[in-house]
This record gives structure tokens, sequence and C-alpha cells, in this order.
């Protein structure tokens, strides 16, 4: 069982769902501390001016977990909503996406988490991802050692296998992967180029980039973005 384990991105870039695809179970890691302006509540869509960031304002104090931040204005949607709709109205498949994604960001929500969870489910529905999703917040790992987290859950959830983002080589103690037997596999994805509207290609944006632009055929373009080597 290849298990992965990542933040809740606010709505994730393709390599995000690159990862759900390839496992067995996908870990969403709330129980780490918040890092404002990180990915967590902010992202990059394509206006007619270029790479555009969309950013949710958040109320949080240092070193609350992702599970405890909370967002600040329940107006802050209302811009969001008239970005995405001037950017990508003519996109070939924006009428096919943008209602039930307008839906979660439309709901007055107050957990950033519960938002960008809700975000992710609806998304990975839209691209195929099956793989059962997990809380981290809802297991009963206490570990605070970052590559001791992961093992403890991936070793809660029974699996002999466990895939990091290509980062993980900078951070990660891969003996002790080693020591509990758990095959230890990085992500090997390449950003993947598609047809966009407002000019040149821009890599590296969100999701709904993607699907707005090339509807069905965005679940074969992320399932071969890449795979895992070790």
């Amino acid at each position: 069982m290849l298990v992965t384990i990542h933040q809740p991105n606010y709505l994730p870039w393709p390599g995000f769902f690159n990862k759900w695809m390839q496992s067995d179970a996908f870990v969403i890691l709330d129980t780490v501390q918040f890092h404002k302006n990180d990915w967590q509540n902010r992202n990059r869509i394509k206006s007619i001016n270029g790479a555009s960031w969309l950013s949710v304002p958040v109320h949080f104090h240092f070193p609350d977990a992702i599970s405890e931040v909370q967002i600040a204005d329940m107006n802050w949607a209302k811009k969001q909503l008239s970005s995405i709709r001037q950017s990508y109205a003519k996109a070939p498949f924006f009428a096919a996406y943008w209602p039930e994604i307008e839906a979660i960001l439309s709901a007055q929500w107050r957990s950033l988490r519960d938002m960008n969870m809700a975000l992710i489910r609806l998304l990975g529905r839209m691209l195929g991802c099956h793989a059962p999703l997990y809380m981290a917040s809802d297991l009963p790992v206490t570990e605070q050692d970052p590559t001791m987290r992961l093992i403890a859950l991936c070793r809660l959830l029974q699996a002999d296998g466990y895939l990091s983002g290509s980062e993980g080589r900078n951070y990660l103690l891969q003996h002790r992967f080693r020591e509990h037997d758990i095959a230890l596999w990085f992500q090997h994805a390449t950003a993947p180029v598609y047809p966009q509207l407002h000019g040149d290609f821009i890599p590296y944006l969100s999701v709904i980039d993607l699907l707005f632009n090339v509807g069905d055929e965005a679940t074969k373009t992320v399932r071969e973005m890449g795979g895992k080597v070790r």
C-alpha cells in the first residue's frame, strides 16, 4: 500500500493531484504549523495580465496548526470570483466546471482547512482521483519530528511505501523509512504544457487553469505528468 501525505493547499496545482493518482491513500496533513502566504491560503491563476495571485485572508496566531486557522473576512470571495470569471469566461470548458467551484467559494466558510478540503474533494472528483482521503487530525498520531510523523501515519495505515514530493530529499531522514520497512519514493513530475488563454504559456498555476482550458483531457494530462523514483 502506497501512501502520500500533503498539506491542504488552496486550489492546488496539478502536481498535487498527480500524487493522489499514484497513491492508494492520501493523508491531508492539517496538524502541522500554518505558514501565512504559503500554498495553504493562496495560489495563482492566469489573467489577461499574466500570472495573478488569489489569496484568502486569515486569522491565526503563531504557532497555530493549519486545522486551527480561520478565514478573516467573510467578503473576501467576491473579488476572487470576479477575477476568475474575468480571466476564464472565454475558456472552452469554463461553463462545465465553474458552477460547482463557484458554489464552494461563495459559501460562508470559517475554517480555511474545511474550505480547502471541499475544493480538494471536488477537484479530485473532477479529475478522477479515487484513493481515499484521511485527515491527520482525525488519526491518533502525536509524533512531532517531521520524519517520524510521516512514518507513524504510514504505519497506522499499514503502508509499505510512502510517496514524498521531490523536495523531501532535502529534509527527510531516509534511513528512518528503511528501519521501519517502508519503501520511500519521490514524485518525479514535470509541469504539463497545454493550451492556455492570454498569450505565452505559464506553468505551475492552479489546476483550475488546466480544467477550464482542456476539460476532460485534464485527467490524462495530470496522470502523465510523471511518476515516482527512489
